[in-house]
């Protein structure tokens, strides 16, 4: 009686085949079925729980602040083993007691709100400026042949060079340290967005043609949004030919009515021979530098690609 019960749990031999057979119709042979479909599950799945502080802390802030203290020992010994003189290569003490100096007369902040306003609103005009220019270089055929090689030039061209012309147009004021600026920036932005735009596949602008996207809005909807990776990679350059092409103008052109930015500051260091003055306006100028990227362009990237399930969240 066991025994029967169990051949009619199990199915005969014959109905046995048969189930392989269905179940394995339409599948190359040898293909687990299962397999590949708990595959394709665990692509299509997001992990999206909130990861822990010190993990993030552990992965991001960790690796940073151990360079930083291998270079500051780096340094140390250097200066131990006296490689050269000491005015020539200051101790981090010495370099830190400048910026105890700095803050307690109140100008360090001075001297970073200086230059970090006149670099941001700089680089605004630029981006007004570089993303239409940009896309007309990209989408117009004619203006592409006569304007792109120029762009090109400009943009491999030194900021530096636009700086003894803009100071005879100009003379010594906010508006010749814009001109420089835009003069660095503006060929950077344009040119990362006519590489953005022509990596646009064809495909996405025949759909959108098809849709009813055409001109201002298939510009706005499909051109712009697919052509993001590579517009985020020209403002990240265009931002920083700007930094660089306003420290180069802050260097050389230095005025009373101009204030004192970063770039002015480091020029008075060497004016002074103060290493350690110098030492302070190289670490703001990078830090200022490394900030501006960590607190907009990164996460701005990182959206982007999230976007386009280039990046997932772990």
């Amino acid at each position: 009686m066991a025994s029967t019960e169990t051949t009619s749990e199990q199915g005969t031999p014959h109905e046995d085949a048969a189930a392989r057979g269905d179940a394995g119709r339409g599948a190359a042979p040898g293909v687990d079925l299962a397999g590949l479909g708990a595959g394709l599950d665990a692509l299509d799945t997001v992990q999206t729980g909130r990861t822990p502080l010190r993990q993030t802390l552990v992965s991001k802030a960790l690796p940073p602040a151990i360079a930083v203290a291998v270079v500051l020992v780096v340094w140390q010994v250097l200066v131990w083993a006296k490689v050269t003189d000491s005015y020539k290569l200051p101790s981090p003490g010495a370099v830190w007691g400048e910026v105890s100096d700095a803050w307690t007369q109140g100008t360090l902040l001075g001297y970073i709100w200086t230059s970090v306003s006149r670099g941001l609103l700089g680089f605004l005009l630029a981006l007004l400026i570089g993303t239409p220019l940009g896309l007309l270089v990209a989408r117009v055929k004619f203006v592409r042949a006569a304007i792109g090689p120029i762009l090109s030039g400009l943009q491999s061209l030194p900021s530096v060079a636009w700086v003894p012309p803009a100071v005879i147009w100009l003379g010594l004021n906010d508006s010749m340290m814009y001109a420089v600026i835009l003069l660095g920036a503006v060929p950077s932005i344009a040119n990362g967005l006519v590489s953005g735009v022509d990596q646009v596949p064809p495909l996405f602008l025949r759909a959108g043609r098809t849709l009813g996207a055409t001109g201002l809005r298939g510009t706005w909807h499909i051109v712009m949004p697919a052509a993001l990776p590579g517009y985020l990679a020209g403002l990240k350059q265009g931002w920083a030919f700007s930094w660089r092409s306003l420290m180069a103008a802050e260097i050389i052109a230095s005025s009373p009515d101009l204030g004192v930015g970063l770039g002015q500051l480091l020029e008075n260091g060497r004016t002074v021979g103060s290493m350690p003055m110098v030492f302070l306006a190289i670490f703001l100028i990078l830090i200022v530098g490394i900030a501006i990227d960590l607190l907009i362009f990164s996460p701005l990237e990182r959206r982007v690609l999230r976007g386009r399930g280039l990046l997932v969240k772990s």
